[in-house]
């Protein structure tokens, strides 16, 4: 505790102690810097945690950096130089981008995180094969993992929404696409894969009443049991909600009435009192109670239940008959794929469309209809695989974008075979690559810009490294 307050008072008017804990028993010895600023010297083997650099106001710590170098092992991730110079680098990076995000009032809220963390999490399992496998490489119960990512996930959009927002101006028009493409090597070309245009049709299960009635009496349980004060609304989202906020007592964060589902969100932004606890909500997710927790303008934050009436067996096996028989009918020449989807189809995303599916890609900020195999759910991935252009699937089910069973069949409406990138074919992904080569100058550009506005301080061992940007050692 000594120690800690003497950090603080060196480091209020001017000092930079470069390390923040020693052994018992051990002395710490002054030196003079170049700048003549007395410092704390302490054995290197004694070091609990040290401040190894300052970008403006934000220290770096090694426990963050070797945070940082774990999660890269854990991920395979492949530095292009030496990871003791370039991960303390990386976090730099970021803060800038994070400074100005806050500037720039950039915001991320905690559905997005919750999803993004997640994602990572499925993601990591998948590969590792289970949830016991990646608790024993972490050290860490899956909870313990999601609650650290959380502020890393957080800013891992923030700085993901400031570079889309600095990019947003870079443009590049078609003479220097083709520029860029005419003097290239061949073996330099992109490969294109394999793409799929998809049309779906999909059918939602008939939820037998019983099952629903049972779900609205539990939800109607949960609520007599707060009013009476014999448990916390957010104690029992925790334990019994079926959406991703239940880690969060069910809170979503603040969110605008067109981040929510129409229903929820009416039923929501009418609620007044913190005490009480909304009728039951039907949303396209499931059943909702919901409590107020504060309202901020013209943003709400809310906390609340979900609950998913199961379909039965039987129910998706109707379901999957009446889809097969809908898939002979087009194939007869009843009527055809496209029309089937869009007078029969439930799915709201496609079914306007005709029953094509379109594909977004965020970073890029573009809608297509061509999809890479690996784009598309597993589900539809399998179900594509050995069909021919204009061929139909047998019914197969899978889960929905709002997580809930549906039966679905899909038809191949086109395929490209891999191959090499040309100008006339394939215009938008060649466009794509000098596009992303020049957003990455002009983020390149905009980070030396700001280290040379930026005060910069790095321990000693750090100033002779090699780095991707110029300008930090001052």
């Amino acid at each position: 505790m000594i120690l800690a307050a003497v950090a603080c008072a060196l480091t209020a008017f001017g000092y930079m102690p470069e390390s923040v804990g020693m052994s018992v028993g051990q002395s710490a010895v002054e030196a003079v810097n170049d700048s003549g600023v007395p410092e704390i010297e302490v054995p290197e083997g004694s070091i609990i945690d040290e401040v190894v650099w300052v970008v403006g106001n934000e220290p770096i710590m090694k426990s963050e950096v070797e945070a940082m170098r774990q999660q890269s092992d854990l991920e395979h991730v492949k530095w292009s130089g030496d990871p003791d110079y370039l991960i303390p680098e990386h976090i730099a990076v970021q803060k800038l981008y994070l400074h100005q995000a806050e500037l720039d009032s950039i915001e991320v809220t905690d559905t997005e995180v919750m999803r993004a963390v997640e994602g990572q999490i499925a993601e990591w399992i998948n590969y590792l094969g289970s949830q016991e496998r990646l608790e024993e490489e972490r050290g860490q119960s899956v909870q313990q993992i999601r609650e650290q990512m959380r502020d890393e996930f957080r800013n891992m959009q923030m700085v993901q929404q400031m570079q889309q927002k600095l990019v947003e101006d870079v443009v590049v028009t078609p003479s220097e696409v083709r520029d860029y493409f005419r003097n290239l090597p061949e073996d330099s070309i992109p490969f294109v894969p394999t793409e799929v245009e998809v049309e779906i049709i999909t059918k939602q299960p008939k939820i037998d009443v019983e099952e629903i009635n049972r779900v609205k009496d539990e939800l109607r349980e949960y609520t007599d049991r707060v009013t009476r004060g014999e448990i916390s609304f957010a104690v029992l989202a925790r334990l019994n909600s079926e959406d991703g906020s239940a880690r969060q007592g069910g809170e979503i964060g603040y969110m605008g009435r067109g981040e929510l589902d129409p229903a929820f969100a009416a039923v929501a932004f009418n609620l007044t009192d913190p005490k009480k606890i909304s009728k039951i909500v039907e949303s396209e997710f499931g059943y909702h109670i919901i409590q107020l927790i504060d309202k901020r303008g013209d943003k709400i934050n809310v906390r609340h239940i979900l609950k998913n009436p199961k379909v039965s067996e039987e129910n998706l096996l109707d379901a999957q008959h009446r889809l097969d028989s809908l898939a002979d009918e087009i194939r007869g020449g009843k009527y055809t794929f496209e029309e089937a989807a869009f007078y029969i189809s439930d799915d709201k995303d496609t079914r306007s469309n005709h029953g094509l599916m379109a594909y977004k890609n965020q970073a890029q900020r573009t809608i297509t209809s061509k999809f890479r195999m690996d784009q598309l759910p597993t589900e539809i991935q399998q179900a594509v695989a050995n069909l021919e252009v204009g061929e139909i699937s047998p019914a197969f089910r899978m889960i929905n974008s709002k997580g809930k069973k549906v039966c679905a069949i899909v038809k191949l409406k086109s395929r490209i075979d891999a191959h090499t990138a040309t100008i006339t074919e394939d215009y938008q992904v060649m466009k794509n690559v000098v596009l992303s080569k020049e957003r990455t100058k002009h983020l390149h550009k905009w980070v030396e810009d700001k280290i040379k506005r930026t005060h910069v301080w790095m321990k000693e061992r750090y100033r002779n490294g090699k780095y991707e940007y110029e300008g930090w050692a001052k």
